[in-house]
């Protein structure tokens, strides 16, 4: 599923996160401390190497909402940017805090003049966000900062499973008109 909302391409797709070598950066589904653990911090964490938590480590910890940007290590992506998405049903207002993960991690993306970012679906696996309602929180905040991008012109979704592509094509369908 690809659609366009001005000069920003936005599309989902079923893959490995850490297997994105057309990205500038891959956003990690982070733990606070930044560290390696299961599901897409694991993943990127075991893909990009030692360095990378060793980068993180004076970074942390960050708070649900929060992201920052590193060096992509042994990844194929020059950088990551880690959000701490909200754990669902503890960290509130979580629909905020999890816009505010996709909205600090365009802005890191933008102020360092990247082109393009793979997102996972942040909170909706350990930390039990309900996928759909997740899903809108993300593509309705990056349609509405779509027109103030400049340099952003690929938003990319990359999913674990065939039915979190299905879910994430509908609502972007819906979303994106």
């Amino acid at each position: 599923m690809r659609t366009t909302a001005g000069n920003l391409t936005i599309e989902c797709e079923v893959g490995d996160i850490a297997a994105q070598p057309d990205m500038d950066a891959v956003v990690n589904a982070a733990n606070a401390q930044l560290m390696i653990g299961g599901g897409v911090a694991g993943a990127i964490h075991r893909a990009a190497g030692k360095g990378l938590a060793e980068e993180c480590a004076p970074l942390a910890p960050i708070a649900p909402g929060e992201a920052v940007i590193t060096g992509g290590h042994g990844l194929p992506n020059p950088y990551v940017i880690h959000c701490l998405g909200p754990v669902y049903g503890m960290d509130e207002p979580a629909d905020r805090l999890l816009a505010d993960c996709y909205r600090n991690a365009l802005r890191l993306a933008e102020e360092n003049g990247l082109k393009s970012i793979v997102f996972p679906a942040i909170s909706t696996g350990a930390f039990g966000y309900p996928l759909r309602p997740a899903t809108e929180i993300a593509f309705a905040t990056v349609l509405d900062a779509a027109p103030r991008l400049n340099s952003l012109r690929q938003v990319r979704f990359c999913l674990y499973s065939d039915g979190d592509y299905d879910v994430h094509a509908e609502v972007l369908r819906t979303l994106a008109g």
